[in-house]
């Protein structure tokens, strides 16, 4: 009942957090697993809504941590990128939003998404992902200057 209710929810936050659809059904089932097996550690005057996206996050951050060997990390030119045009962004959809996540690499997607979706802050991106604080902040800068880019090309011609 609980899966079924929180489906949508959980997949969503997964999406977030993960390079793929598949992937993101991996950590969102494997944090299910989770969430039952410490189910007795749910403390119900809490919402259940937040404990599990705390488990969906921290399994995404697993996921990363154990297949980071695999992801590529591509050097982005720094420079500046032009700036987007507002209605451009008021047109996106959200589809549009995770087609352009998809094509950051995972470590600029992740911070990016632990950072200006979830709301952590860098020192705590930097520890939950075993890495220094000032290269949070570079990988989020990264990713926002990528996103800029994307937008213009995928969307100005």
């Amino acid at each position: 009942m609980l899966y079924k209710h929180f489906y949508g929810y959980a997949f969503s936050i997964s999406r977030l957090n993960s390079y793929s659809r598949d992937e993101a059904v991996d950590i969102m089932n494997d944090s299910f697993i989770k969430a039952f097996a410490t189910i007795h550690r749910f403390n119900a005057n809490q919402p259940f809504k937040s404990w599990i996206r705390r488990i969906i996050i921290n399994t995404a951050i697993d996921s990363y941590r154990k297949n980071k060997k695999h992801y590529y990390l591509l050097d982005i030119v720094e420079i500046d990128p032009p700036e987007v045009n507002e209605s451009i962004i008021s047109k996106l959809t959200a589809e549009d939003i995770l087609k352009l996540l998809d094509q950051l690499p995972t470590i600029h997607r992740l911070v990016f998404n632990l950072c200006e979706i979830q709301g952590f802050s860098h020192k705590e991106i930097a520890k939950k992902l075993n890495i220094n604080i000032s290269s949070s902040r570079t990988f989020l800068t990264r990713a926002k200057k990528k996103l800029r880019l994307l937008l213009n090309e995928t969307f100005e011609s």
